[in-house]
C-alpha cells in the first residue's frame, strides 16, 4: 500500500528530529551522519561537527528503512547502500552495517532554497561578470558544453544556472542518476535513472534513457552527470545534430576532463580507434567550464576552454577563454 506523501513527511521530519533544524537551514548544503553520535554539517563551504545526536543506532535505523520503504528500495545487511529523497527533494545517500563498520553512515545533500543564477554566482565571488557574459553567449549559441570539477565543487549548481538560460520555447529533456537539477523553464521532461529490485530487475540506466531521448524530439538534452559508457552516445548525439548539449564530469583541469571522456566512452561496448574517439570527442564538445573548490570553501570558474579540434601529433586543440587562480579569495 503507498504511504500519502503529507504523512510519509511527517514520518520522516519525526524520526529525524535531531537533523530537523539543519534540513531547515539556507546556509547548509550537506549534513553527513557518521553513526548515530556525530554529525557534521557544510556551511560555507567548511566542515562543521555539531552537537546533535540520534538516541541510538536503532533510531537512525528506522529512519533509514522508513525512507527506503517509501521509496520502494530495499534497505537490508545485502543490500546495504540506499540512494533516495527526502520530501523536499534532498538527496540522501546512505551506507549501512557490514559495509559501514561503524554503524550507519549518511550523506544528505542540501539544494538551495532559491535558484542560483549567474548573477547570483556573481555576487558569491564564483566568476566575474566578464566569465558570465561569455557562459550566457555560449549556452544561446547552442555550444555543446561540459562543466568540470571535483566532488563538491559546485558542477551541478553551475549546470542548473546554465540550464536556466535555455530560450523558453526550447524543449528540454534533462537525465539524471538522482533528480538534482530544478529548471525555471516551461517545457522540460525530466528522466532518473532506476536501479533493479531485490532480484535485479526493473534497472533503467542513464544510457537507456539518453537512446530513448533521442526519439522523443529534444531541443537540448542536459546530463546530471557522465559516467559510464552514455559518454560515447552522448558524443556521437553531439556531432550528429545535436546541439547544445550539457552536462557533468569530474576531472581537475580541462585536459584531464577530455582524457575522463575518453575512459567513460570506453566503458561502452562498441570498439573504435582511439584516434578516431578523440576526434570525435574534439569535434562534439565546443566548450569545457572547469570549477574548482577551495581551501576557504568557495567555489569557483577557473576556466573556460573552447575545443578547437585533435591532431594526432599535437593531441586536443585548446583555446582560453577565460582563466583565473585558485588563490583563496579569502
Amino acid at each position: 500500500m503507498t504511504v500519502p506523501a503529507h504523512v510519509f513527511r511527517q514520518t520522516v521530519r519525526s524520526l529525524l528530529a535531531p537533523i530537523e533544524c539543519f534540513l531547515d537551514a539556507d546556509d547548509i548544503s550537506e549534513i553527513m551522519i557518521n553513526g548515530h553520535d556525530e554529525i557534521y554539517v557544510e556551511k560555507e563551504g567548511r566542515l562543521h561537527l555539531t552537537g546533535n545526536r540520534f538516541h541510538s543506532e536503532h533510531a537512525l535505523m528506522s529512519a533509514l528503512r522508513n525512507l527506503s520503504q517509501y521509496v520502494g528500495r530495499e534497505l537490508s545487511p545485502s543490500r546495504p547502500i540506499l540512494e533516495a529523497r527526502l520530501p523536499d527533494g534532498s538527496r540522501v545517500e546512505a551506507i549501512v552495517p557490514p559495509a559501514s563498520r561503524r554503524g550507519a553512515s549518511v550523506c544528505i545533500r542540501l539544494f538551495p532554497k532559491s535558484q542560483l543564477t549567474l548573477d547570483r554566482l556573481i555576487d558569491l565571488g564564483a566568476m566575474p561578470a566578464t566569465a558570465a557574459h561569455l557562459l550566457r553567449r555560449l549556452v544561446q549559441q547552442k555550444h555543446n558544453v561540459v562543466v568540470a570539477g571535483g566532488s563538491g565543487s559546485g558542477k551541478t549548481s553551475l549546470l542548473n544556472a546554465l540550464s536556466s538560460l535555455v530560450c523558453e520555447d526550447e524543449r528540454v529533456v534533462v537525465i539524471e542518476d538522482a533528480q538534482e537539477l530544478q529548471l525555471n523553464l516551461p517545457h522540460v521532461v525530466q528522466l532518473e535513472a532506476q536501479p533493479s529490485d531485490s532480484r535485479g530487475r526493473g534497472a533503467v540506466t542513464i544510457r537507456e534513457l539518453f537512446c530513448a531521448t533521442l526519439r522523443m524530439r529534444p531541443d537540448r538534452v542536459v546530463i546530471g552527470e557522465i559516467r559510464g559508457g552514455e559518454a560515447l552516445d552522448l558524443i556521437q548525439a553531439m556531432t550528429s545534430g545535436h546541439r547544445g548539449c550539457l552536462s557533468t564530469i569530474h576531472g581537475t583541469l580541462p585536459i584531464d576532463t577530455l582524457s575522463r571522456l575518453e575512459t567513460m566512452a570506453l566503458m561502452s561496448d562498441v570498439e573504435m580507434p582511439l584516434s578516431v574517439l578523440r576526434s570525435q570527442i574534439a569535434s562534439a564538445v565546443d566548450t569545457i567550464v572547469q570549477v574548482a573548490r577551495l581551501a576557504d570553501g568557495h567555489r569557483r570558474v577557473t576556466h573556460i576552454v573552447e575545443v578547437r579540434g585533435y591532431h594526432r601529433d599535437r593531441g586536443y586543440q585548446l583555446y582560453t577563454l577565460f582563466e583565473q587562480g585558485v588563490e583563496s579569495s579569502g
